[in-house]
């Protein structure tokens, strides 16, 4: 069997889903694209086992048939071919691939592709409908604070909940956490689930603003459908955070500063090399007369910076000692010219939002602080 199609058309779709195939696969079939031929389209699949993407797309062809194609070459052969038709020669005997350009001729041993995991289509599960800007958005602010835990599965991933016609994403790293909230969704049922990390980074290669999302989950199971192209993942198991208990209240945390973002960022990224190595920390200095004054210092080497900033503080004097990387991540996720910060006291939570956002969403990211004394006394 066989089919033609457009080189740089396929590699575009092949580079759609390329993320989902294991760099050290559990066994060795998940290194292959599975290609399935009927009705004159073309189905390639890519899985880890966790997480299968596919995407279809019109080829030249009269057959029907299937067989796993080595993914690692097929892509580095289309990458360096100039933009031609191809024509895929499949041997369903020997499960061998003969890529045929206008000069030359390549030959890729294939497997089986009965060998290759079956997915589970989630045809029962529930449904939600989403837009390619909700989701564009959600991975944005979130996807910074999502946690690395051995331990704690739980937060490798993005929590995904509904209730009472809105929808909420959370991250947390233990040190970090983010939610973002969407009032312009909503769903008939209340949901809890986590998506994990790597699934959210393929999803994002996918998203197009414009485009609806269609959503279908089991307890155990999620599946994105963005017009051709459909992923299917695990969830991660266990109990998210509970979020809603350590955000604090505009009234605990009622010392205000608000500044712009990018002079923040570009004092933060001075200051910053002459922070600790290892602590990373900055230390702001707040006054309603003075405004905000950074500082780091590296006592190793002698090295310290201070540096004077433009803001407006409604408030106790305060210092209070944050990691500058954490502080950026931050900023640099949010794209509103001004962000406000809700403060405590040295030892509690701060709170960061943007001062600019629409109506239909609200953002809050909780940095947890460095304690001053511990460095500086």
């Amino acid at each position: 069997m066989k089919f033609i199609v457009s080189s740089s058309a396929i590699l575009k779709q092949l580079s759609a889903i390329e993320g989902a195939v294991p760099s050290n696969p559990i066994v060795p079939i998940l290194e292959n694209f599975l290609f399935e031929l009927k009705d004159g389209r073309l189905r390639v699949t890519a899985s880890d086992y966790q997480i299968t993407v596919s995407v279809e797309m019109m080829v030249e062809t009269q057959e029907d048939g299937s067989v796993a194609v080595p993914a690692k070459m097929l892509t580095e052969t289309l990458k360096n071919l100039p933009e031609q038709p191809v024509t895929f020669v499949l041997d369903a005997d020997s499960f061998s691939i003969e890529i045929v350009s206008n000069t030359g001729r390549y030959r890729l041993a294939g497997e089986n592709p009965e060998d290759f995991p079956v997915r589970n289509d989630l045809e029962d599960g529930q449904k939600l409908e989403l837009t390619g800007e909700v989701l564009s958005s959600a991975i944005a602010y979130t996807n910074f604070a999502i946690g690395n835990d051995e331990i704690r599965q739980e937060i490798n991933g993005l929590l995904l909940e509904t209730v009472n016609n809105a929808i909420s994403f959370v991250s947390t790293d233990k040190q970090r956490l983010v939610l973002y909230k969407r009032y312009d969704v909503s769903s008939e049922t209340e949901n809890s689930l986590i998506i994990p990390k790597k699934t959210l980074a393929i999803l994002k290669r996918s998203l197009s603003e414009h485009l609806p999302v269609n959503v279908t989950f089991s307890e155990s199971h999620i599946k994105f459908e963005i017009e051709n192209i459909c992923i299917h993942s695990v969830l991660i198991e266990g109990n998210f955070p509970d979020y809603q208990n350590v955000i604090p209240s505009e009234s605990t945390n009622s010392n205000v500063m608000r500044i712009h973002r990018e002079t923040f960022i570009k004092a933060l990224k001075r200051i910053g090399i002459y922070a600790n190595k290892s602590t990373s920390l900055v230390q702001l200095k707040l006054s309603s007369t003075d405004g905000l004054t950074l500082s780091a210092e590296d006592t190793d080497f002698a090295n310290e910076a201070h540096e004077l900033l433009a803001c407006e503080y409604e408030g106790d004097t305060m210092d209070i000692g944050f990691n500058y990387r954490f502080l950026l991540d931050a900023l640099t996720n949010t794209h509103s010219d001004e962000v406000t910060f809700r403060l405590s006291e040295p030892n509690r939570a701060g709170l960061m939002i943007p001062s600019n956002r629409s109506g239909n969403e609200d953002v809050v990211m909780l940095i947890m602080p460095i304690m001053l004394h511990s460095y500086y006394h």
